[in-house]
């Protein structure tokens, strides 16, 4: 998967989950899914969401990474 290809993806929408970044078409939250592959295989995490595709985790990981690149931290 390309890096860029997360926003095909990932939507920001104020309706959905309080505009937090989720995977598209569900509620999963690009939070939940990054903070579960701390302890976790994304094939564990596959099976606990099976609405999701490798490719879904994937976008979630580059979102994540781009957002962190791009926040300031003091």
């Amino acid at each position: 998967m390309p890096t860029d290809d997360w926003r095909q993806r990932i939507v920001c929408d104020p309706e959905l989950h309080h505009g937090e970044p989720c995977v598209r078409g569900t509620r999963i939250a690009v939070s939940v899914l990054v903070a579960s592959l701390a302890t976790m295989s994304i094939d564990e995490l596959l099976r606990q969401y099976p609405q999701l595709r490798r490719e879904d985790v994937h976008a979630a990981l580059f979102y994540a990474a781009e957002a962190a690149h791009n926040t300031l931290v003091a």
